[in-house]
C-alpha cells in the first residue's frame, strides 16, 4: 500500500534555506547564546563595567611606568611623588627607555695657550671655542666628515670618563686621555693659526661650557641660562708638538 500525503519538492540549492520545523508540540527550537550575551542584562552590566576598570587600570599602569622610566620631564618634574608612589616597590624598574638620555645641555670644548714668540717674550691667547668651529664646519654642510662631528667630542668624553671632579685620574687610561685630549687641541691650535712666525706653544689649558638647553615655550620651567665652567690644569707641551703641526 502506498503511503498517503503530499510529495516534497525537490529542494533549490540556490533558494532560500527552508524554514524550521516544529516539533510535535510546536515550539521551534533556538540556538543557545554564548559569552556576554548568555549572561542576564544586569550581569551584562557588570561586566562590561569590570572591563572598562581593568582598561583604564592597565592605561595608567602603562603611562606611570612610561614615565618613570623617560627621561626627566615637565610631567615627571610637577608629579614625580605620584609616580614613585604608583611605581614602588612593586612595579621598580633599574633600566632607562632611552639611553643615552637626550642631552638636556650645550657643552663647549675651548682651550687657550702660552706661546713662546720668537723675540723671547710669553703671551697668552685667548680661549678658542673648538665646538663653536666644529658646528660651524658641520653647519649646512650634507656630507660632514667624521672627524669634524666626533674627533673632539671622543676626546673630551674620553677624558671625563678617566678622572673624577677634580681632575684626578681614575684609572689607568687617565695619563693616555690626557695626552689624546692635549696633542688635539694642539694641533686644532695650529690649524687656526694661534702661532705668529718663530713662536712656539709652551702650555696649554682646555675647559669646557656648559648651558642647559631653554625649555620649550609651553613649558613653565626656568632654568639658568649662565654657563659653567670646568677648568683643567696647564699641561705642558713637549718638544716634538710645540710648532702644532705633527701633534
Amino acid at each position: 500500500m502506498e503511503r498517503g500525503g503530499p510529495v516534497p519538492e525537490a529542494m533549490d540549492p540556490h533558494g532560500p534555506p527552508p524554514a524550521p520545523v516544529a516539533d510535535p508540540g510546536g515550539v521551534i527550537p533556538v540556538a543557545p547564546r554564548r559569552g556576554m550575551a548568555a549572561l542576564s542584562l544586569r550581569y551584562q552590566i557588570a561586566a562590561a563595567l569590570a572591563l572598562a576598570v581593568v582598561a583604564v587600570a592597565a592605561c595608567v599602569h602603562v603611562g606611570m611606568v612610561f614615565l618613570h622610566v623617560a627621561p626627566s620631564n615637565t610631567l615627571t618634574k610637577k608629579h614625580g611623588r605620584a609616580i614613585d608612589d604608583w611605581i614602588y616597590p612593586e612595579f621598580e624598574q633599574n633600566w632607562k627607555l632611552f639611553a643615552p638620555n637626550p642631552l638636556q645641555q650645550n657643552i663647549d670644548v675651548q682651550v687657550r695657550a702660552e706661546v713662546l714668540t720668537a723675540d723671547g717674550g710669553v703671551r697668552t691667547t685667548g680661549w678658542y671655542d673648538l665646538s663653536a668651529l666644529d658646528g660651524a664646519a658641520i653647519h649646512g654642510n650634507p656630507l660632514p666628515s667624521h672627524s669634524q662631528q666626533n674627533e673632539l667630542r671622543r676626546a673630551w668624553d674620553f677624558y671625563l670618563g678617566a678622572h673624577d671632579t677634580a681632575n684626578r685620574p681614575s684609572g689607568l687610561r687617565g695619563a693616555l686621555s690626557e695626552d689624546y685630549l692635549r696633542r688635539l687641541v694642539v694641533m686644532r691650535l695650529g690649524r687656526e693659526h694661534a702661532l705668529g712666525r718663530g713662536d712656539s706653544f709652551a702650555r696649554v689649558q682646555v675647559r669646557s661650557s656648559t648651558t642647559n638647553v631653554p625649555p620649550p615655550r609651553w613649558s613653565d620651567e626656568k632654568v639658568s641660562r649662565t654657563p659653567v665652567y670646568r677648568e683643567l690644569p696647564w699641561w705642558s707641551v713637549p718638544e716634538s708638538e710645540r710648532s702644532g703641526v705633527n701633534a
